[in-house]
């Protein structure tokens, strides 16, 4: 029987935060990937990407590893209650229940993080107590069923480490060296703690928009 993922597909999602992990998933011999949501028309990401929905939720079988992505359309997501009772449904019965970025505010609005360890985009970690969650800054977190990763990028680390725990360090390691996952960054700017004071504010003002709507949706 196949391993069966199942990731989160829905207008705004932030597309790298879907395709990194996809592109590991899909890369795992015997995995089926399933793009899941309300219905099967073409949706745009936030950066406008197209990305085409193969599975509807009312159709979608039980999965292996639940994985929601983040990006600004989760705002919409967190008071989707129809999208929040999916979460819930398929979590109960998932062996991994997963988030990438922002999406671990999804997996907290649906009472799946509380008393966890979790992680997310830098910009949203103080979200995380809000929903009974610790926040910890790493690149993946693990709390028993629970795995959430970071900030967009992130989620290929997620990935292969999903794979490990599956299928074994020898075939995250394959996939990782078929995809020549070997990252070195031009630049030492991915995290506030490195970056200048003014990219820092520069990201911080690009992102506040969405921060804004998220506090109010929160509060």
């Amino acid at each position: 029987m196949p391993l069966r993922f199942g990731i989160l597909c829905f207008p705004n999602v932030q597309q790298l935060d879907l395709t990194g992990p996809y592109e590991v998933f899909a890369s795992a011999r015997g995995a089926e990937v399933h793009l899941v949501w309300k219905d099967l028309q073409p949706i745009r990401s936030a950066t406008g990407l197209m990305l085409t929905p193969d599975t509807r939720l009312a159709d979608a079988p039980d999965f292996d590893v639940l994985c929601v992505p983040g990006g600004s359309g989760v705002n919409a997501l967190l008071s989707d209650e129809e999208v929040l009772a999916f979460v819930r449904d398929k979590a109960s019965r998932a062996r991994f229940v997963t988030s990438v970025c922002t999406g671990a505010l999804v997996l907290g609005q649906a009472g799946l993080l509380s008393g966890r360890r979790a992680t997310t985009h830098w910009n949203a970690l103080d979200f995380l107590p809000r929903f009974g969650a610790t926040p910890v800054e790493e690149r993946v977190v693990r709390d028993g069923p629970i795995m959430t990763a970071g900030g967009v990028t992130s989620g290929i680390d997620f990935g292969l480490t999903v794979i490990a725990e599956l299928l074994g360090r020898e075939e995250a390691e394959t996939i990782q060296l078929s995809l020549e996952y070997a990252p070195a960054p031009p630049f030492g700017a991915g995290l506030p703690n490195t970056a200048s004071a003014s990219v820092l504010a520069s990201a911080r003002e690009r992102m506040a928009g969405s921060r804004r709507e998220r506090e109010a949706l929160l509060a």
